[in-house]
């Protein structure tokens, strides 16, 4: 997928051994993997070989090593369709913002467990009355001389039935405008009071959930950063999630799986190329996201811009490979279907096409 000209030496040395694991690995290619079925055992195979929290530093289970080298990891395993739900969320977006903001108790209680993915987490942010406008939030925090309890309710929150932990943005003050007083907690999923009901899906798949607090007791240290700043936390850390390769290359191995059946014409030909040079610009944009976030910065605008166009190159390779269906073997039809099951949730997780234009044209004022 990449030019070898564009690639360090260090990147290919990595792509080559995600291949070399998923060439070992006895697991079906799916479109919308890190939306999938979780195989916590290939996640910490992927653990094993270094290929988990590069970007981490060492004391905390990493390697110290750039964006771009998780980027390469993370393109290959996107492109042949592994079973990274497990470790997804908590490698792509917990552990960097414990590092970025968690105390050292927090970072040192979660990041080497994470680092070898062996604990899983997901995210507790949008809420039924609430959705992508996180300012909305109604979850409450009360603190307590022993901590905090949190009441309220979550929703389309991925994986929390096979979480061990969950993060959440709560109310912790209602002073103030509405983006005042919120605040980011650790929650472990098997607390008395927390209840994870499953939201099934129209395939008859399990991947969203709804969880509801009930007085749920939240000890001190698992404050994440400064009470009250949970929306300007929260704000850097959506570029971990919206800025990455998952925002476009969810729909990559039904495409994969056309090309290796080469059944074009020159017409298809023809839109092939403008699906590729839509591809091509998304990987260099995800690369700038990459090397932003190396220096330091927080690229909102950059990954509110590869949320919104990699839903829309998601959709055009839907479009793209459904008229060549009657010239595909089944396999090719069943990471379709799949594809076509899973393409509405990519429009709206990580936040809706209007709430990302309203981010790219706020941070361009």
């Amino acid at each position: 997928m990449t030019s070898q000209d564009t690639m360090t030496t260090r990147e290919q040395t990595l792509r080559a051994a995600v291949r070399e694991l998923c060439a070992e690995w006895d697991y079906e290619p799916r479109c919308d993997a890190w939306g999938g079925d979780a195989d916590p055992e290939f996640s910490r195979e992927l653990g094993r070989r270094g290929l988990l929290a590069l970007t981490w530093p060492k004391d905390l289970g990493g390697a110290a090593e750039s964006n771009l080298s998780r980027l390469a990891v993370t393109e290959e395993l996107l492109r042949a369709g592994a079973p990274v739900s497990y470790h997804w969320a908590g490698e792509r977006q917990i552990g960097p913002t414990l590092i970025r903001h968690g105390s050292r108790t927090l970072q040192d209680e979660f990041c080497p467990r994470l680092a070898r993915a062996e604990i899983s987490f997901a995210l507790g942010m949008s809420e039924p009355d609430a959705g992508s406008d996180l300012a909305a939030v109604r979850t409450t925090a009360t603190r307590t001389d022993e901590g905090w309890v949190i009441n309220g309710r979550k929703v389309w929150t991925s994986g929390a039935h096979f979480a061990d932990y969950l993060y959440v943005l709560a109310r912790t003050s209602t002073d103030g405008d509405r983006h005042a007083g919120l605040s980011e907690f650790v929650v472990d999923t098997s607390a008395p009071g927390v209840h994870v009901q499953p939201i099934i899906g129209m395939d008859g798949g399990h991947h969203f959930n709804e969880v509801v607090f009930d007085d749920v007791h939240v000890p001190h240290r698992w404050l994440i950063g400064t009470e009250g700043h949970g929306w300007q936390q929260v704000i850097s850390q959506l570029a971990f999630e919206r800025g990455g390769p998952e925002r476009f290359l969810s729909m990559y191995p039904v495409l994969g799986a056309v090309l290796d059946a080469e059944v074009f014409d020159d017409t298809d030909r023809a839109a092939l190329r403008v699906l590729t040079a839509q591809l091509t610009v998304l990987r260099s944009l995800a690369r700038d996201i990459a090397a932003a976030l190396d220096a330091g910065r927080s690229p909102v605008a950059e990954a509110a811009t590869s949320k919104y166009l990699g839903n829309r190159l998601e959709l055009a390779t839907l479009d793209f490979v459904r008229p060549l269906l009657g010239r595909c073997d089944e396999r090719v039809r069943a990471l379709f279907d799949a594809a076509v099951i899973a393409s509405p949730k990519s429009g709206l997780r990580g936040g809706a096409a209007p709430v990302m234009l309203s981010i790219v044209t706020k941070e361009m004022q």
